[in-house]
């Protein structure tokens, strides 16, 4: 079994580094890719696979069909390297909606329970992002989402009408700034490490201020060192990699 590459060693393909239609991608390589909306991180995976002549094409690190910015794909060889990408932290520009939840935490659901929301300031936000999101945290996943359970995804579940009882997880939030708050929404930078869901610090922020709220949208900005401002969309890649298509 062939070990992973060392990250330094594989070549970056970004807005910095464009790719190259020659390169041999089964060799190994990361692309920088910015997603947009309404595609899942599958959609991308199998777009790019389409145009690099390798089978082996792989992301690291899932984003929600509504969430757009950074998917950093690897090909050929880099897929072994997958994990080490994963480990980094991740940064993320969210808004919030306060006022009313929805049973997927964003908004690709509808609103099923509302709450008053006038009482909150930005001082009372910042307070509990401190107190309660801060550093290693517990974090109950969203039941809309890819994690299993007996085999099921668990949106697979929740489109049934089921439910299970989920069980917090340790995550990591490195920082929670406040960028703007314009009631009833606030945009939220966050750093935190794999496995955090943006969507259940929207929930779980509604609830501790005695109210309700949702993800209403989403950008993942940056892993670890690799940025969406050097990232192309799907199309750009297209062009580069099949210039006379």
């Amino acid at each position: 079994m062939a070990k992973p590459l060392p990250l330094e060693t594989i070549p970056v393909f970004s807005k910095e580094n464009p790719p190259s239609p020659d390169f041999d991608f089964s060799a190994g390589s990361i692309l920088l890719v910015n997603k947009e909306k309404d595609w899942t991180s599958f959609d991308a995976v199998k777009y790019i696979r389409g145009r690099v002549k390798t089978k082996k094409v792989g992301h690291a690190g899932t984003l929600d069909p509504m969430a757009t910015g950074l998917l950093i794909l690897c090909t050929g060889r880099a897929t072994k390297s997958i994990n080490q990408i994963q480990e980094m932290p991740k940064t993320y520009v969210g808004e919030i909606t306060f006022g009313g939840s929805t049973p997927s935490y964003d908004a690709d659901s509808e609103i099923d329970q509302k709450a008053p929301m006038d009482h909150i300031t930005e001082e009372n936000i910042q307070e509990i992002l401190n107190k309660r999101f801060s550093g290693e945290i517990q974090q109950v996943p969203p039941m809309y989402s890819a994690l299993k359970r007996d085999g099921k995804k668990l949106y697979e579940l929740a489109r049934r009408g089921k439910t299970v009882e989920l069980e917090p997880r340790p995550v990591t939030i490195y920082e929670a700034k406040i960028i703007e708050y314009n009631a009833p929404k606030l945009v939220l930078k966050v750093t935190c490490s794999k496995g955090t869901y943006i969507r259940s610090i929207a929930h779980d922020l509604g609830l501790t201020l005695d109210s309700r709220a949702h993800l209403s949208a989403l950008e993942r900005t940056q892993i670890g060192s690799y940025s969406s401002v050097n990232a192309y969309t799907p199309h750009e890649i297209d062009k580069l990699l099949r210039p006379d298509g």
